[in-house]
């Protein structure tokens, strides 16, 4: 068995389709098909059950996807732990948050690291699917929601993310230190979509209060939402800590109570992964941000 046939076969078993998984690796379809026939022969047994266009894994292709995972697991630590010797303080992380949090996380994070470790490449996506891309390693590290429960996944606690409500410093409300939750109700508010984890566990809250949130207006950034709530359009709900590290004079941030809505957010990586210079240096960094970030907005 060539290491090129396992990476082959891998990529069929992501993809689930002979073209798909060609495209991907740079070869053709024809040449993939061979390369996986040939890998069947050398074993005696069938990796691939092929039913017209749709494929699906057999025993043995299963167990070989298993063992295979694991190989190609060990090549790249062994490739990272390499590169990260010969670039020593060197080196490239690519890190995934959920839309939104970029602006609370890593704005200001981002410039600091870069200014202290130059030799260091980030690159930031925004991202749905956090935990998803951190298991097909189109990123190395992930911001997340907790808990997680998959054993492939390293999770480390970064904080608990309380939620707040934000209006404008001329509301009727802007002198409450706090507002009962149910008072959502009769608000108008300005939200994310629906599809947005801030805005499904606010859903989740309100409905276990008996109500349902009815936004005014939708907006997928977050410049939107708070330019809205400067100009007195609406209030809206979003993580305390964010609204507190925030320099907006003409917001003004209410507690939310009975209950508070809240969630975990834990940093995610691969726990087959080799952990090089760049990526224990950035969750290092990262920690120490959150834990000043949080003690600013306890003092404030």
């Amino acid at each position: 068995m060539e290491l090129k046939q396992l990476q082959y076969f891998m990529a069929v078993c992501e993809e689930l389709h002979f073209s798909r998984a060609a495209e991907r690796m740079g070869v053709s379809a024809p040449n993939i098909s061979q390369q996986i026939r040939a890998l069947e022969e050398e074993l005696g047994m069938l990796l691939f059950d092929r039913v017209g266009r749709k494929i699906a894994l057999t025993d043995a292709g299963a167990i070989l996807r298993e063992h295979g995972t694991a190989v190609l697991g060990h090549l790249r630590q062994a490739g990272d732990a390499i590169a990260d010797l010969k670039h020593k303080q060197g080196g490239a992380i690519s890190i995934g948050v959920l839309p939104g949090d970029a602006d609370l996380l890593f704005n200001a994070l981002l410039l600091d690291f870069h200014r202290t470790y130059p030799q260091v490449s980030v690159s930031l996506l925004e991202t749905m699917k956090v935990t998803e891309q951190v298991l097909d390693r189109s990123i190395d590290i992930g911001v997340a929601i907790g808990p997680i429960a998959d054993e492939r996944l390293t999770a480390i606690p970064l904080f608990r993310e309380e939620f707040a409500l934000a209006v404008n410093k001329q509301h009727p409300w802007a002198d409450e230190s706090a507002v009962p939750l149910a008072k959502l109700s009769s608000l108008k508010l300005v939200l994310f979509p629906g599809e947005h984890q801030c805005r499904r566990l606010l859903e989740q809250y309100c409905l276990e209060q008996g109500f349902r949130v009815k936004p005014h207006l939708e907006t997928t950034t977050l410049a939107s939402l708070l330019q809205m709530v400067e100009q007195g359009f609406g209030a809206c709900v979003l993580p305390r800590l964010l609204l507190e590290n925030l320099d907006r004079d003409g917001i003004r941030t209410l507690r939310l109570i009975q209950p508070t809505p809240s969630q975990d957010i834990c940093l995610v990586y691969r726990s087959d992964r080799y952990v090089g210079y760049a990526m224990r240096t950035f969750i290092k960094t990262l920690r120490n941000y959150i834990e000043a970030a949080i003690r600013h907005a306890k003092i404030s």
